[in-house]
């Protein structure tokens, strides 16, 4: 694993630089200082420095032969923040990308929501050539990328279109989205990030949780009513949702059938993420209240991968999951892979696709790996070795490919940081199949409301230009104790948005 020391001679755009070089250099680490600090113990002179003056950057890194190489742009006017930032990332791509003779699918955007740009410009009226322009010469983007972000904002508006968002209201009325979190999983995945907990080792918290959880869903949904705001859409997520017994489900689902409309949402979507969780009784509790979408997910298809990731389910049991499902009269089921599990290729990936096409889900989402602090399979990368991405381009074009043979377009993508690759996550799905709430929360365009242990509630203010968030904590104990402080600052949180504080 490599390590660069990277110097700055003022505090501007640091994470910007950062998160570049990290994507040319990826599973790297590197040290930020500053002119004027004293020199970290042990260092050199910096492997990267960006140098600002009044009215131009220069970006350089010294090589392996102790040679440095680089480059400067002129910024005329460093208080315009926004033109700025864009001129000293596209400085330090165009160095980056001569010094490694590499160039990055998503060019030097290094947000997680890239479709937001070509959004925006389209609701402005910018016609397509244009924004293709933009996205070429402004951000870098490749030909593939452009085509990807546009038809996918292009489903994504029509799928905006039958919501209420900050900006449209088919029937006049205030909208906003639920989110319930279920902390609980059989085992704990070696590339999870999430707050989840093994239900085995966790079994005394859950009736304490849901008891907990109960009172805050029950004060947001008053809350909501009382100003008038209705939700378009509901996810129960995790965690693994479907982990907990059958009857703690159908309370979960009681409690929110009394609390709002399950009959008038637009969506109501319960991950079911874990098919060796998806029995013929979880099934059933489901099926007896409006459920319209869930996910089953086996991420992949190889069996040898699932024992290394610590999933604790066989392939065959995610065949015999998804058929249970159907049978039981879901029409709308989701299955999720991952590109870029240690060990798999072209190979390992092409089978996966094979074997989820025979099940022929109504959505696929493509998740790229992304290696996070806090995933078990990172601070053991030296004993998981993540696969090269000499192929990745190609493994994506498959994963296209195979969701197109579905009758399947994208419909969303999302970005992160340390993403294998430096490609994206991509949601695909057949005609009137899409997850509107995923489109929702990824274009920011409604309040998303988020109940649980570890949730996030974002307020979106000013038109969607301003996010504020109120997080809940996400020890289980903590959030058990501690329920009262969470929703206090959900209230909070709601009288600044209804004010525009």
């Amino acid at each position: 694993m490599a390590s660069f020391t990277l110097l700055f001679s003022r505090r501007i755009f640091e994470y910007d630089v950062y998160h570049l070089i990290q994507a040319f250099y990826p599973f790297s680490e590197s040290e930020i200082w500053y002119d004027g600090d004293e020199k970290p113990q042990g260092e050199h002179d910096a492997d990267f420095a960006v140098d600002y003056t009044d009215t131009a950057v220069r970006f350089s890194c010294v090589t392996g032969k102790g040679d440095t190489f680089g480059g400067t742009a002129e910024i005329t006017d460093f208080s315009d923040r926004h033109r700025s930032k864009n001129e000293v990332k596209r400085l330090v791509y165009r160095v980056l990308s001569e010094r490694t003779g590499r160039t990055l699918p998503w060019g030097d955007l290094t947000g997680i929501r890239p479709t937001k740009i070509a959004m925006k410009l389209a609701e402005n009226g910018v016609p397509e050539t244009k924004i293709r322009k933009t996205l070429k010469t402004a951000y870098l983007v490749s030909d593939e990328k452009i085509d990807l972000t546009l038809s996918v904002v292009k489903r994504e508006r029509e799928i905006l279109s039958g919501c209420r968002t900050v900006s449209h209201s088919p029937d006049g009325k205030k909208g906003y989205s639920l989110y319930v979190d279920v902390p609980f999983c059989p085992s704990i995945c070696l590339y999870c990030t999430f707050g989840s907990h093994r239900l085995d080792a966790f079994r005394d918290y859950v009736t304490p949780y849901f008891t907990a959880l109960y009172r805050e869903i029950r004060y947001v949904c008053r809350a909501m009513e009382k100003e008038h705001y209705v939700p378009d859409t509901v996810y129960i997520g995790g965690g693994t949702p479907t982990s907990v017994p059958p009857a703690q489900l159908d309370e979960l689902l009681h409690v929110l059938s009394d609390c709002i409309d399950l009959a008038s949402l637009k969506e109501f979507t319960v991950e079911a993420g874990r098919p060796d969780t998806v029995s013929r009784e979880i099934l059933d509790v489901l099926r007896k209240y409006p459920v319209t979408r869930i996910s089953i997910n086996p991420q992949t298809m190889v069996q040898k991968t699932l024992d290394v990731i610590g999933r604790a389910h066989t392939v065959e049991e995610t065949r015999d999951a998804f058929r249970r499902a159907r049978e039981a009269g879901f029409d709308n089921i989701n299955m999720d892979m991952i590109v870029g599990l240690p060990g798999e290729g072209e190979a390992e990936v092409a089978k996966t696709l094979h074997d989820i096409a025979a099940l022929s889900p109504d959505s696929l989402t493509v998740h790229s790996l992304a290696l996070k602090r806090a995933a078990r399979l990172n601070m053991f990368r030296d004993i998981y070795e993540p696969v090269s991405f000499e192929n990745s381009e190609k493994i994506m074009r498959l994963t296209e490919e195979t969701a197109a043979s579905l009758g399947m377009t994208p419909y969303y993508l999302y970005r992160q940081k340390n993403m294998a690759g430096n490609f994206e996550n991509t949601g695909y799905a057949v005609p009137g199949k899409a997850c509107a709430y995923n489109v929702l929360i990824m274009e920011e365009q409604q309040t998303i409301m988020a109940c649980g242990s570890g949730a996030s509630t974002k307020f979106v203010f000013d038109g969607g230009e301003r996010i504020e968030r109120a997080e809940n904590v996400k020890d289980l104990k903590n959030y058990i104790e501690r329920t009262d402080e969470m929703l206090e600052r959900k209230q909070h949180g709601i009288d600044c948005w209804l004010h525009q504080a």
